[in-house]
């Protein structure tokens, strides 16, 4: 026999979390399967911004500010792409962030902020403390208060349908799940799945892997069963080159996301001077975020593990390393490059609104992809290259010494392509027909909203999670 439950929600990262706590406060009985063995989706490995108006952190600074101008202003991120945008829905995430964020800070979750990211024309961004962690340990924590059921191991592999409408979930292991009044589809994008890569985005592309290696379109590939779309399937932010992770966790992401942890650094980044604070910022930017491309502009070389310049490095790099041996290479600069990098405005990376890392923050806080020597045989040397081809490969540059960045991989962050919605988040199939009992939130029920600039991508987790999960719960006991 099947287990029963009102509604079933499928991902257990900040979309299905959200969904599933929303649910059960609606008097919804609910089954959340996750097919990792624990909790957090692409949520757990973000920035963890929030972009909204009409916060507390707003209020204590001054800042008069509105949804609707928060609505207007996104577009201006798009750029060319803004007709593709999915107006309603935008208007949906704006108007019902500003509770969200409260709902949020209500669970025990706390944000540094709001800090300055144009064209937004007021500050907006808030950064979760200490980490995003923080998002799942307070919604898990809520979620198992209120009775969710959650399952491991559990990977949806197939809609059920009765009458015209989806009844449950069948999983790869063979468990079923009925749902009395309905699924929401909270799974995460198509990063790290070449097949909806390779149709939507490009065969060259479908070789870069997701910075969420599980985040492989589940939800998307179970409601195209169905009859549903994708939207803006083409659209991701990636291929783009990042450092390899540490091998440990640093400092900021080892730390425990506990209300006393948070609410102390929320009053240091917001009474320590800033020279205090940076080595702590570093050891985060160091590690989370892509090396610019302003490197490449000044001249530095992006070479393979074999020590060979394979592509022109200021037009898509990314995509050339994924063809390399081992999918990783190295950024190589010079000594007058390495003293450019140094100070401003010339920084290896940055998080917007927070600071900007230099050379010799890298030097100090990432020594595994940080290798220095006097000359190029010196540097072969130690990462092991054959010191000819290396020479070769870097003709032109200046004297030393030599630093190598690296490794660097190529990497997809997160993509666009979610399932076409309406403004309920129930999933559209045939001729744009409600699926009766299917809801999607998060990135997999994006339904065309475009999410560029920090923040937004959480802000429709949260948001259309919750809406998701309550509507699922009360359309069919009305």
């Amino acid at each position: 026999m099947p287990d029963a439950y009102d509604v079933v929600v499928i991902g257990g990262g900040g979309s299905g979390l959200a969904a599933a706590i929303e649910a059960r406060a609606a008097g919804a009985s609910v089954v959340l399967l996750e097919k990792n063995d624990r909790l957090g989706g692409s949520t757990a490995w973000s920035v963890g911004s929030v972009t909204s108006t009409c916060t507390p952190h707003q209020q204590r600074a001054g800042i008069d500010d509105n949804p609707h101008d928060h609505w207007a202003d996104m577009p201006d991120f798009a750029g060319d792409l803004a007709a593709r945008d999915n107006d309603e829905l935008r208007r949906v995430l704006c108007e019902h962030i500003p509770d969200t964020m409260r709902w949020l800070i209500d669970l025990g979750v706390r944000f540094y902020g709001p800090m300055p990211e144009p064209p937004h024309r007021k500050p907006r961004m808030h950064t979760v403390l200490p980490n995003s962690l923080s998002f799942i340990h307070h919604l898990g924590n809520r979620a198992r208060a209120t009775g969710v059921q959650i399952r491991f191991g559990a990977r949806a592999a197939e809609l059920m349908v009765k009458d015209g409408r989806v009844s449950g979930v069948r999983c790869a292991e063979g468990a079923v799940y009925e749902a009395r009044r309905g699924v929401v589809v909270a799974a995460g994008d198509f990063t790290n799945d070449p097949e909806l890569k390779t149709r939507y985005i490009g065969a060259q592309e479908a070789k870069v892997e997701g910075v969420n290696l599980t985040a492989t379109g589940d939800g998307q590939k179970l409601a195209l069963t169905l009859g549903a779309r994708i939207v803006n399937g083409d659209l991701a932010l990636g291929p783009e080159i990042r450092f390899v992770p540490p091998s440990k966790p640093n400092l900021l992401r080892s730390l425990p996301p506990t209300p006393a942890l948070a609410a102390t650094m929320q009053w240091a980044m917001e009474h320590m001077p800033a020279r205090l604070l940076r080595p702590f910022v570093m050891s985060f930017l160091t590690t989370a975020l892509a090396p610019a491309l302003g490197l490449f502009e000044q001249g530095a070389r992006l070479i393979n593990r074999d020590g060979k310049r394979f592509c022109d490095e200021r037009s898509k790099p990314a995509l050339a390393l994924a063809d390399q041996p081992g999918k990783f290479g190295y950024i190589l600069i010079d000594g007058a490059l390495a003293r450019r990098f140094g100070a401003w405005p010339h920084f290896v990376s940055t998080a917007p609104g927070i600071a900007y890392a230099y050379i010799p923050d890298y030097r100090l806080n990432r020594p595994d992809v940080f290798t220095e020597a006097g000359s190029l045989d010196g540097l072969a040397r130690r990462l092991k290259m054959d010191a000819g081809a290396l020479r070769e490969s870097v003709a032109g540059l200046g004297q030393g010494p030599y630093i190598a960045l690296g490794p660097v991989r190529p990497v997809f962050v997160h993509n666009e392509g979610g399932l076409a919605v309406d403004l309920e988040h129930r999933v559209l199939g045939t001729n744009d027909a409600v699926i009766p009992g299917l809801w999607a939130a998060g990135s997999t029920g994006q339904g065309g909203l475009l999410l560029k600039g920090h923040g937004h991508h959480l802000a429709w987790a949260f948001v259309s999670g919750r809406r998701a999960g309550r509507f699922a719960a009360t359309e069919a006991s009305q």
